[in-house]
C-alpha cells in the first residue's frame, strides 16, 4: 500500500466512526424522549389515551410498509457492493417510495388526530406522543432527501467508493429508523392498546 490508499483508509475509517458516533447520539436522543412518553403515558388531562386514539391495524400496515423498506434497502446496498448499479438503483427507489408511504400514512395519523381535538396540546400523553413520533417522522424525511440525493449521485458517476461509503452509512441510518420504529410499535402502540 502506498501513503495515498493508507490515508484514503484511514479517512473511511474516521468518516465511518464519526457516523457511528452520530447514530448513538440519535440513540441518546431517543432515549430520553422514550423515558419522556414512558412518564407522560398515563397524563391524559381527562383526555383519551392510546386505546382510544390507536388504530393498531392502520400502524401495523405501516410497521410492514416501514420493515419493507428495510429490506429493499438491504437488498440495494448487497447488489452496490456487488457492482450492480441499476439493479441497486432500482431497489433504492423502492425503499424512497416505501418511505415516502410510510411518512404519509404517519403524516395522515397527525391530521386525523388534530381535526379530532387531539393534538400535541391537549395532554401531557399526546405532547409526548407527537413529540416521539414526530421526531422519527423527521428523521424518516431527513432520509428520504438523502436518498434522493445518493440515487442521483450514483446515477451520474456510479459507484465509485465514495459513493459506495455513503450509501452504507444511508444504509446504517435507515436501518437505525427501523429499529427506532419497532421500540415505537412496541411501547407506544402495542402497550398504549393494551
Amino acid at each position: 500500500m502506498n501513503n495515498r490508499e493508507v490515508m484514503e483508509e484511514r479517512n473511511e475509517a474516521k468518516t465511518l466512526f464519526g457516523f457511528w458516533t452520530y447514530l448513538m447520539t440519535d440513540c441518546v436522543l431517543f432515549a430520553s424522549l422514550f423515558a419522556t412518553f414512558a412518564v407522560l403515558r398515563h397524563n391524559t388531562f381527562g383526555g383519551p389515551g392510546g386505546a382510544e386514539l390507536f388504530n393498531l391495524p392502520f400502524v401495523l400496515a405501516e410497521t410492514l410498509i416501514l420493515l419493507t423498506s428495510s429490506f429493499t434497502c438491504g437488498l440495494g446496498m448487497l447488489y452496490a457492493n456487488r457492482g450492480f448499479k441499476n439493479i441497486s438503483l432500482a431497489l433504492f427507489s423502492v425503499t424512497f417510495l416505501l418511505g415516502a408511504s410510510f411518512l404519509g400514512l404517519e403524516l395522515h395519523e397527525f391530521h386525523k388526530l388534530a381535526i379530532e381535538g387531539n393534538s400535541w396540546r391537549r395532554s401531557g400523553f399526546l405532547s409526548a406522543f407527537f413529540t416521539l413520533v414526530g421526531t422519527h417522522g423527521a428523521h424518516i424525511s431527513a432520509g428520504l432527501i438523502w436518498m434522493i440525493v445518493m440515487i442521483t449521485r450514483v446515477n451520474l458517476k456510479g459507484l465509485t467508493p465514495r459513493n459506495l461509503q455513503r450509501l452504507k452509512m444511508l444504509s446504517m441510518f435507515w436501518h437505525f429508523l427501523d429499529v427506532v420504529w419497532i421500540f415505537i410499535f412496541s411501547i407506544v402502540y402495542l402497550f398504549g392498546v393494551i
